[in-house]
């Protein structure tokens, strides 16, 4: 009797969708909101009530998560904001995110990152709470940022990529997101209690990830599975050199909240120092990865002795950009109408990676489009932000969950992995509602009211029990545009800002102007699969040779990050020393990566003396099962906390650049996960130079010898000693393992 009656509830579901308004919302090639019904081809999901939602939606044959049809409120929102709209299916998505919001919260007050996904994340729950976390959930997201700082006192760079930090380096976004908590909450103690913790770790990181061109090393924020997003011969160690948008970003604003904290407290000088130092990276970024051709910012930067650019749009850096400020009005206006955007939303980023399944490569991710909805709204683009929430709420209704990500080609679930109940995902889809069509923004000293409201969305909504400080607050607003024509204050005209200390129950109305939004436009695409990357080598008379790709336009040779020809050859002679490259450019134009760069200068190589069978030092976590092998010389060097400094002396024979690496190994971890990656600095004549970065090989894989990132020095002709020292801000994540053997340095002149 129970699936009866469900059906019978879905047929009649039909019936009122039916008989609902059907104005068109938003439509694109892929799928229409009207009304209160989203329809997908044969597929359709409405909300008879605001209450539940159904859906026909069947999800890809044979994956192994299946699709609920149907939802309806489980939980007590009573405490929570209550949204009042004539429009049915926003409302149920809306109270879909309250629901699933409850059950993101563990029995120990922490947040819990998704169905599938236990315990708290970094990232995860930072970027959650930026978006509605901070005041939906503030105790939460109080309890949760704890549980992220070190014994030492330093943020957390959840494991990841050869170790994690500094391979990973995004971890500063906790700074952004514990400064929102304060500003939602006001709370003195907290201020003072964040402050030493982002100081140590962006100390570390002005040491360890910051550039001296301005822009910072490590992978891109949240794309965390480095073969999604980077060529395969990347290893760990070329991630770490990179330079990401999105990461970079998040430092900028870090540093800019260090700032702002600095001075409330009392620290002016440390106030301006750090303001200095994330206006250097904003102008960094501005100055190395806009591409005014694109109309947008490169993805990132990465290359071993010379970086080159990857010109891809990854449109959470794309985001940030905006509502960080690091781009001004008219290059965020150019984001919102060039980034690409497929039927079914934004992607991660684009073009796609041809031979690489979806996940975060041809994927959307909803918490990503919130971010992308939000900044299309800052800057006023109304298509743009119609088909950004277009993009959140169609798979909120269609799979009646807060699914994590989705596929780019056809707006299913069967990724590499998913999960319902995300938590940013839900986060996302609240912020909608909250920051664009309510406007809400929080300050340090108030809240400020800016809706943008399309004009397919006019309508009265009210928020209604929106708790603020010591205040509730019931919210109206009227109509529809992007200018504010009355505020009002329990009946009386208001500023459209409403102070900290405001108290009790308090009756926001807001009218819109009813005005039209200066058009703008959105880069509609289908989606795009790049070229496969060549796969280079010199061959025995030293002409640079590569596989040939299929359907091809050109390839391009590049020496020393510089193009210099283009062919449609599969060979080229490289008769000038330098560093080689080939990209292949299909015949519409679009780039593959860079092969990996083969290098025919001559190098000093210096083999070093130690060890030759087994691992002594008493940090190794994987003893190895065999004999070590595959090194060069007298043996290798065991590097530890205990290591004294591995030192060289060098005889350079010319003035110039000169690139130095190391070729180790690193057994104590997998490639993907874990948190023991080596770190040490390279001292020239006793004065730091530079990072180099020792992620894990495999676990117990001490015969596979890789190479270390390049640090690029300046030398004067005649001798140096170049040393390998650990130094304080060379502690990694796991503080007990920091380990690695060192086979030799190799020492090329570059410039």
């Amino acid at each position: 009797m129970r699936h009866k009656h469900i059906l019978t509830t879905a047929l009649a579901g039909i019936a009122l969708a039916g008989s609902a308004s059907a104005r068109e919302i938003v439509a694109t090639d892929a799928y229409s909101w009207h009304g209160d019904t989203i329809s997908q081809a044969e597929y359709m999901a409405w909300s008879p009530d605001g209450r539940q939602i159904f859906s026909t939606y069947s999800a890809q044959p044979g994956y192994f998560m299946p699709v609920n049809k149907h939802w309806q409120i489980k939980n007590d929102l009573s405490s929570y904001p209550q949204l009042d709209t004539p429009n049915k299916l926003h409302q149920a998505i809306y109270n879909l995110g309250l629901d699933e919001m409850v059950n993101a919260v563990e029995p120990d007050t922490t947040l819990r990152t998704g169905k599938e996904w236990s315990g708290v994340w970094t990232r995860d729950v930072s970027y959650s709470i930026l978006l509605s976390m901070a005041y939906m959930q503030p105790e939460a997201s109080r309890i949760s940022l704890m549980h992220k700082v070190t014994p030492d006192g330093r943020i957390v760079q959840d494991t990841g990529s050869g170790g994690a930090w500094p391979v990973s380096s995004d971890r500063l976004i906790w700074a952004v997101a514990a400064y929102e908590l304060y500003k939602v909450t006001g709370d003195r103690e907290w201020l003072e209690y964040i402050y030493p913790i982002i100081k140590k770790s962006v100390d570390d990181d002005l040491l360890v990830t910051h550039t001296e061109g301005g822009l910072v090393k490590g992978e891109t924020s949240f794309i965390d599975w480095r073969e999604q997003s980077y060529p395969r011969w990347m290893q760990t160690a070329d991630i770490y050199n990179s330079e990401a948008l999105g990461t970079s970003i998040v430092h900028v604003q870090a540093l800019r909240v260090l700032a702002d904290i600095a001075a409330d407290l009392g620290h002016k000088d440390e106030s301006a120092a750090y303001a200095a130092e994330a206006d250097r990276i904003a102008k960094a970024v501005n100055d190395k990865l806009w591409m005014a051709d694109k109309g947008y910012y490169a993805m990132y930067n990465y290359g071993r002795e010379n970086a080159i650019l990857n010109p891809r749009a990854e449109t959470l850096g794309e985001s940030l950009a905006i509502l960080y400020d690091v781009a001004d009005a008219d290059r965020a206006r150019s984001i919102t109408e060039n980034n690409p955007t497929t039927p079914f939303g934004a992607a991660i980023f684009f073009p796609q990676i041809a031979d690489m399944p979806p996940y975060h490569n041809n994927a959307l991710w909803p918490w990503v489009g919130a971010y992308w909805a939000i900044a299309n709204a800052k800057v006023g683009n109304e298509p743009g932000t119609m088909e950004a929430i277009g993009a959140v709420f169609r798979p909120a209704a269609l799979f009646t969950t807060n699914k994590e990500n989705f596929v780019l080609d056809n707006g299913d679930i069967a990724t590499e992995l998913n999960s319902s109940n995300m938590l940013w995902c839900l986060a996302g889809n609240l912020a909608i509602t909250h920051r664009i069509l309510f406007g809400i923004n929080f300050e340090k000293d108030g809240l400020a009211f800016k809706p943008f409201v399309p004009r397919a969305l006019a309508d009265t909504r009210t928020l209604s029990g929106f708790r603020y400080r010591d205040a509730v607050l019931n919210i109206t607003v009227k109509g529809y545009g992007d200018r504010i024509a009355s505020f009002t204050l329990n009946g009386k005209e208001h500023k459209p800002f409403i102070p900290a200390n405001i108290r009790g129950t308090n009756d926001i109305v807001i009218t819109m102007a009813d005005n039209d939004i200066e058009p703008m436009h959105v880069n509609r695409t289908a989606n795009v699969k790049a070229p496969l990357t060549p796969i280079a080598r010199f061959n025995l008379e030293g002409n640079l040779e590569w596989n040939p790709i299929e359907y091809i336009g050109h390839y391009v040779i590049l020496r020393d990050g510089e193009r210099i020809a283009n062919t449609r050859q599969t060979s080229f002679p490289a008769t000038v020393p330098g560093e080689y490259q080939v990209i292949g450019v299909s015949v519409d134009g679009v780039e593959s990566f860079a092969s990996e760069p083969m290098s025919n200068r001559s190098a000093t190589i210096i083999d070093f003396a130690g060890e030759t069978t087994a691992l002594a030092s008493p940090e190794v976590s994987y003893q190895p099962a065999t004999p070590i092998e595959g090194w060069h010389g007298n043996g290798f060097v065991e590097l530890d906390h205990k290591s004294s400094p591995l030192v060289v002396d060098v005889d350079a024979d010319a003035d110039g650049d000169y690139a130095v690496t190391l070729v180790y190994a690193n057994g104590n971890g997998p490639v993907n996960t874990e948190n023991k990656c080596a770190i040490r600095t390279i001292e020239v004549d006793g004065i730091p130079a530079g990072t180099v970065v020792m992620p894990h090989r495999g676990v117990a894989n001490w015969n596979d010898w890789g190479r270390t990132n390049t640090v690029r020095v300046p030398l004067k002709a005649g001798s140096h000693k170049i040393a390998v020292t650990f130094r304080p801000e060379d502690e990694n994540m796991n503080i007990n393992t920091n380990h690695a053997i060192v086979d030799r340095m190799i020492i090329t002149k570059v410039k």
